[in-house]
């Protein structure tokens, strides 16, 4: 290990694994992490360096963690101006706009909300997984907007992704998305239950799938508002049970009614556009993207553990759009 380290001593409470006599004596550090560490070598047991997360370790045995510190994050500061809803010393919540990509990546190395972040905390990220960076613990499209919350330290990231981890099934996270979708659900109220892989025709698209990699998949919805006799358009509320990519886009698609604006999911209703009055048109393509926006969120904090909630109102482009589709139900 090449980066100043400080030393941490423990002495094993009881027989089992080493990464886990290892989570039980420094909670603050992930499980994930300290299983990279100890494949890194920097976990010795009663003096020898150990490789095996699953080494079994002995009542009594001494346990000696060399922890790196945390070191410059490789994607860099961009001051930018953010919409910060909540921060303290271990979380921050965000309010997203549309057109912002959260993450580095191909593409997109700069100019990310990760970037933003970093100019922005500074010194109060004390590192995720060893590098000081903000805690991505769950993502929103580039084109869709609404609220993040985002961890600075691997305690707050461990206890955000347990919570993300569970999809909501212990009552301690809720996400709810407002959506604009072609035509009307043939139910007000149903849930969606279809798992999700790439689509093998196109890496960069998700796919319902049943091959061995998909993943579970699940959204609830709420009809909340209706356009057009018969609907054109509707307003829905969307809770998701699970978070994997685009799944809104893709199970709204899958039951035939893909989001307004979504040129990759619901590129076949573009037709549909022509039932609209012109200045419901002239909104939507303003909007120039998904109608999807992240409305609320919901979480136990993970250092006082008592429930937050946030909520964003829509955002003007959306809020255009549906102004616009009231109006033509009003008049027709």
């Amino acid at each position: 290990m090449t980066e100043p380290s400080k030393i941490l001593d423990c002495i094993a409470a009881e027989p089992g694994r080493l990464d886990r006599a290892l989570v039980s004596a420094f909670p603050d550090i992930s499980r994930t992490r300290l299983q990279a560490l100890i494949a890194e070598g920097a976990v010795s047991v009663e003096g020898k360096t150990v490789v095996e997360a699953r080494y079994k370790v002995k009542d009594g045995m001494a346990i000696r963690l060399q922890l790196p510190e945390a070191v410059a994050p490789e994607p860099l500061p961009e001051p930018m101006s953010l919409n910060i809803l909540y921060e303290d010393k271990d979380i921050i919540v965000i309010d997203k706009p549309a057109g912002l990509v959260v993450h580095p990546g191909a593409g997109n190395e700069t100019g990310t909300l990760v970037n933003a972040l970093i100019a922005h905390c500074g010194e109060s990220l004390s590192g995720i997984g060893g590098v000081k960076r903000p805690g991505i613990v769950h993502r929103l499209d580039k084109d869709t907007s609404g609220l993040l919350v985002i961890a600075k330290n691997d305690q707050a990231h461990h206890g955000l992704s347990g919570q993300f981890a569970a999809h909501g099934r212990d009552g301690r996270l809720e996400r709810t998305y407002l959506a604009l979708v072609w035509g009307q659900p043939e139910r007000r109220q149903g849930s969606i239950s279809a798992a999700i892989d790439r689509s093998p025709a196109n890496r960069q698209r998700m796919a319902v799938s049943r091959s061995a990699n998909a993943r579970e998949a699940i959204t609830h919805f709420e009809v909340l508002e209706t356009f057009g006799a018969p609907p054109v358009a509707s307003l829905i509320a969307c809770r998701l049970e699970t978070g994997r990519t685009h799944q809104i886009r893709v199970h709204m698609a899958h039951i035939g009614h893909p989001l307004l604006g979504d040129a990759v999911y619901g590129a076949g209703f573009r037709t549909s556009a022509k039932k609209l009055d012109e200045s419901t048109q002239e909104a939507l393509k303003a909007l120039n993207r998904q109608a999807l926006h992240a409305i609320s969120l919901g979480f136990d904090h993970p250092g006082t553990h008592k429930h937050m909630h946030f909520e964003s109102p829509a955002p003007a482009d959306f809020d255009r759009l549906l102004t616009a589709l009231r109006l033509q139900n009003t008049d027709s």
